[in-house]
């Protein structure tokens, strides 16, 4: 796999990127996009094995770093709409590309809100053929609360509406940091290493006003609209990402879509313990509907039952 420190521009700010591809390639590539996870970076170890899969399968990958994130210019914020923005243009940057098949792209997230933004960028962008959504968040208000007992939400949303209150009367709200103050860390990511390579890296300090912006994430409201093929990955009794955000996003999508569930594990040993098994699971999905595509013929059995057949070019 050879992989390069590429670069484009989202929104006038600079984006920087990872393009992984085949030793040799011939022709030009399918592409997968993948926007990193929640506060994750795009030279996170995590990922190298599920990128090596896909470029052996003969796709090209390209993973950013979202705006104000890693290497990657912008304020230090974290704004799922910008995400989304990013996505969008890593997508334009592909059809730039004399090397990648603009008719074929594909996208792939993990990690909370990464498998929230891939279906977002699914049903948002007509270019995007087919998603795959590992453990993720689909409502950005239920994730949120779940951290939290009752009164500790409490507490936590008259905190956000005295931030309001005070932004509107200053120009500045409170800074605080994301996986203390707006996430509240699981046990298990407090101990877990397998971000460690990418954890200190991170931006610490953010406006808490993020967390307006996380209480309207829906990518569940998405799903109800995407007629693409969707393969949603979860772990049961998932602690982090509640199971039930992805079999919602699952049972809402309205077109070709599969559910992986993996069971007796957690959602950081999950990466460990399943990869073999779930990693061709997504190779073999995004293979059959990242495809170049003359014809594309979607037929409905009147029970709601949507199948789409795609003719190559």
């Amino acid at each position: 796999m050879q992989t390069a420190s590429v670069e484009f521009f989202s929104e006038g700010e600079r984006i920087a990127a990872l393009w992984r591809t085949p030793d040799v390639v011939s022709g030009r590539l399918r592409a997968i996009v993948q926007g990193p996870g929640w506060l994750g970076l795009k030279d996170a170890k995590l990922y190298v094995r599920y990128h090596e899969a896909l470029v052996e399968a003969g796709f090209g990958v390209l993973v950013i770093d979202y705006r104000g994130f890693g290497d990657s210019g912008g304020p230090k914020e974290l704004s799922p709409s910008v995400q989304l923005e990013d996505l969008i243009n890593a997508v334009t940057y592909l059809t730039t590309r004399d090397d990648v098949d603009a008719d074929a792209i594909g996208v792939f997230g993990t990690g909370g809100t990464g498998g929230g933004n891939a279906v977002l960028l699914a049903a948002t962008d007509a270019r995007v053929r087919a998603a795959v959504s590992q453990v993720p968040v689909a409502d950005g208000q239920d994730w949120l609360h779940r951290m939290r007992s009752e009164s500790d939400w409490l507490e936590f949303q008259a905190s956000l509406e005295l931030d309001r209150k005070e932004r509107v009367i200053t120009g500045k709200g409170r800074r605080v940091h994301p996986r203390e103050e707006i996430m509240v860390p699981a046990a298990e990511r407090r101990t877990t290493t397998v971000k460690s390579d990418v954890d200190d890296r991170i931006p610490l300090d953010v406006s808490l006003a993020a967390a307006d912006e996380i209480l309207a994430y829906k990518p569940i409201e998405a799903a109800r609209s995407l007629t693409k093929p969707l393969l949603v990955i979860g772990v049961e009794g998932d602690a982090v990402t509640p199971t039930d955000h992805a079999v919602a996003l699952y049972e809402a999508a309205a077109g070709p879509k599969k559910l992986v569930m993996q069971r007796h594990t957690t959602h950081y040993a999950a990466y460990d313990k399943y990869w073999e098994h779930v990693t061709p699971l997504i190779v073999d999905w995004l293979d059959r509907y990242v495809r170049p595509a003359g014809v594309v013929v979607t037929s409905n059995d009147g029970a709601g039952n949507v199948t789409e057949l795609i003719e190559e070019a």
